[in-house]
């Protein structure tokens, strides 16, 4: 079959995207969220799965508005999450975002959990869902606190020099035994106050009302599962972030962690009659420098998902290879054949466009090839993040990430990085019926082949197609029936069909 569809009138596209920022048309069901599951395979590897037997590819951006970052500078460090922000992202042909969250806003005090910062999460759960976007909650923490910041008369020995703070628990959790707060050579990991914070986690050393810190931990797991817990559009957890797993007591207490937390969530779950959500587990902060090292094994079930980032000279400038992909999907085989998902992955964003060296694009094909699912670090990164302070005091102006220009002598956006955005702007089939075979996307030439088997007669086909890129394609499909495209934010299209039953393919053409 062979069909052109046709080209997108500019007043079109700008009522599409208006449509959007208002909320209306969420409700198709193209772009309907459902509870996804893990389906793991230890030879052809993992597959995220819907309801109907769907292979599901989460492809999107991590967000950190409702993060609490160390104050550093006069900045704020987020930016709000805006519906204009969840639009573009519809435009871009997201279905994820990554929404970092901090315990130490989930719980401020032991036992108690601040349930209007749940509210705001679940605001925008529910911004995200009306532009058929999906959120993974992640527990984020980087150098275990805000709190171990350097104090303002602290002596730091050279080579050694003050740290600074970062996010993630709250003060409550937080012992350090007095030690110092000085990093070497800036590598916020080293500092001894942050080894010792979790040292005691890792061992649950008692907190408040005798009850150990990494048990509480487990427990506001179990209470952000209960919230969420009959939320298709909550995709699932993050259970932390890069933990700091370096030691053998860590690597004890990593995945005791894991199976507590777990077992919390399963819990909340079954007393809500709820199905299970994914569960995402990653293995220590030294992959994401290292690109190896998965975490012991745990009391695990089904639906859980490899969580590795996937930064592989994303730090360094050099070539990202399909090598970096392969240890994941090998450390996954180790857990089941679990599903991968690239939590973070990324790099200086003027790698993209023509003067760039294709690592945004490389990185993205190889997603494709292995169909691994993935969340770009990072949306909209504040000047007063702390990522950047180092940069301030080192009297260098901060080179924020993310898919915005701004000027860091007043924090003002400046507008969108155009190359990268056109990168990151890319087709993929978002759910596809029985088992995803083949996903091959060509940016230059627009073409998209996409092809599956073992799909159930009349199950549906949801591919993302940046018509705004390429225009109207031309279709070309076996297996399929009922072709239809409709258009979505800012001129993207969304092709849909049902399975004949079997194999099946779509080519997409310009």
């Amino acid at each position: 079959m062979l069909r052109r569809f046709a080209s997108l009138a500019p007043a079109l596209v700008l009522a599409a995207l208006l449509a959007a920022c208002s909320g209306d048309g969420s409700d198709d069901s193209a772009t309907a969220l459902h509870f996804l599951h893990a389906e793991p395979d230890p030879v052809a590897g993992g597959r995220i799965v819907d309801g109907e037997g769907r292979e599901v590819l989460l492809r999107g951006v991590n967000v950190n508005a409702y993060a609490e970052y160390w104050q550093g500078t006069e900045f704020p460090t987020t930016f709000p999450l805006t519906e204009e922000d969840a639009a573009r992202m519809q435009a871009i042909g997201w279905n994820a975002v990554r929404l970092l969250l901090s315990w130490s806003r989930v719980e401020p005090e032991a036992g108690v959990y601040d349930e209007a910062y749940l509210d705001e999460i679940e605001g925008a759960v529910r911004l995200l869902e009306r532009h058929g976007i999906y959120s993974i909650l992640d527990l984020h923490q980087d150098a275990w606190n805000a709190t171990l910041a350097a104090r303002p008369d602290e002596e730091c020995a050279p080579p050694t020099e003050p740290a600074i703070g970062w996010d993630g628990a709250p003060a409550w959790a937080t012992f350090d035994g007095d030690r110092p707060r000085c990093t070497s050579a800036g590598v916020r990991e080293t500092s001894p106050a942050v080894v010792a914070a979790f040292d005691a986690f890792w061992r649950d050393v008692p907190g408040p009302g005798d009850v150990g810190i990494r048990t509480r931990y487990a427990r506001m797991l179990g209470h952000l599962a209960a919230r969420f817990a009959t939320d298709p559009a909550v995709a699932g957890y993050d259970l932390m972030n890069e933990p700091n797993a370096f030691t053998p007591s860590a690597q004890a207490g990593l995945p005791a962690l894991y199976g507590e937390a777990l077992a919390e969530i399963r819990a909340a779950e079954a007393a809500a009659g709820a199905p299970s959500h994914l569960v995402l587990f990653e293995p220590s902060g030294l992959w994401s420098a290292l690109g190896q090292g998965a975490p012991p094994d745990f009391a695990r079930d089904r639906d859980v998902v490899y969580a590795p980032h996937v930064y592989t000279g994303g730090f360094t400038g050099s070539p990202i290879t399909r090598a970096a992909f392969q240890v994941a999907r090998d450390e996954a085989v180790r857990f089941g054949g679990a599903p991968v998902l690239s939590g973070e992955w990324g790099a200086d964003p003027r790698r993209a466009g023509p003067s760039g060296d294709g690592y945004f694009l490389d990185h993205q094909a190889f997603q494709d090839e292995l169909r691994f699912s993935a969340t770009l670090w990072t949306w909209r990164e504040s000047c007063g993040d702390p990522h950047k302070v180092g940069d301030v005091r080192a009297g260098r102006v901060p080179y924020p990430w993310g898919e915005f220009d701004l000027d860091c002598s007043t924090n003002a956006v400046l507008g969108e990085r155009t190359d990268l955005v056109d990168e990151l702007t890319r087709a993929y089939p978002r759910a596809a019926p029985g088992r995803l075979v083949e996903t091959r996307y060509d940016p230059a030439a627009g073409t998209l082949f996409v092809s599956g088997e073992q799909a159930g007669e009349g199950v549906e086909l949801v591919v993302f197609y940046p018509g705004a890129k390429h225009g109207a394609p031309e279709v070309e499909s076996s297996g399929l029936d009922d072709v239809e495209s409709q258009e979505t934010a800012g001129g993207g299209l969304l092709f849909t069909a049902r399975a004949s039953g079997g194999a099946w393919s779509l080519a997409l053409a310009p």
